[in-house]
């Protein structure tokens, strides 16, 4: 229970490892606010939260839109009272097809950065005067392992997820005095439902072969890094960038 009575904001919270982390932080006592743009998976995901005695809502949430992310910090704070942490976990990723650079379409370049990086940095301002406020919060950005590789066919995701790096530095240098600490993760290929569907078996076993840990990667094994840089232990770690691949890319 390292987070026992915290408020925490998921997105993307309600399918994939989302969910799971929606799950987890409130298995460790967080108050859980499940965001996601697909509302009904959100909807599941609390309700599953609240059967085993969690405590959750759901939140219908574009993170590209200021609006939407506004009203999903004012939902946090008018059923909570407060935003502790915010897990900046929804992106465009799954959807996206595997292609050459100069064949993606610029309409879908500008989509992806408008999620993936627009749409966290307004997340963080959303819960930022609340954090600001209270002097406490905990930002997780979501990045990915393969901006170690420089992986191909998808140059717009490699690309933002480069960037949540960048950001998350540059963010932590600016609340700092605010008690606000900014870490990011870097996941490995990791198995859930969207991942499965968009990658060929031979695809996913390649990347087993090149672990030191040649198991198939689960979104549990990202959760002790999140509860970690969630909870009181890392109150004196911001700016830092976690590798969690199973040994795939050495960081």
């Amino acid at each position: 229970m390292r987070l026992k009575d915290r408020v925490a904001i998921v997105t993307g919270g309600g399918k994939g490892i989302g969910a799971v982390y929606s799950s987890r932080l409130s298995e460790e006592g967080a108050k859980v606010v499940v965001a996601d743009i697909d509302f009904d998976a959100a909807r599941e995901t609390a309700k599953k939260i609240s059967a085993s005695g969690g405590s959750a809502i759901a939140v219908d949430v574009d993170i590209s839109d200021q609006a939407s992310t506004e009203a999903m910090a004012k939902s946090a704070i008018s059923e909570y009272g407060k935003i502790d942490i915010l897990i900046n976990n929804a992106s465009l990723m799954s959807v996206l097809p595997r292609r050459p650079w100069y064949e993606i379409p610029v309409d879908e370049w500008d989509r992806v950065m408008s999620v993936n990086l627009r749409g966290m940095f307004l997340c963080c301002l959303s819960v930022f005067p609340a954090m600001k406020e209270r002097h406490y919060g905990k930002i997780i950005n979501i990045s990915s392992s393969r901006i170690y590789e420089g992986m191909p066919n998808r140059l717009h995701y490699t690309t933002s997820k480069a960037g949540v790096v960048g950001f998350t530095r540059a963010l932590a240098r600016e609340v700092g005095e605010d008690n606000i600490l900014v870490n990011a993760i870097s996941p490995g290929f990791t198995q859930s439902e969207t991942q499965v569907s968009s990658s060929t078996p031979e695809y996913m076993k390649a990347h087993i072969d090149r672990r030191c840990i040649r198991r198939e990667e689960y979104p549990e094994d990202l959760m002790g890094t999140v509860v970690f840089l969630a909870s009181s232990d890392s109150d004196f770690i911001t700016g830092q960038l976690i590798n969690v691949d199973g040994g795939y890319s050495m960081h």
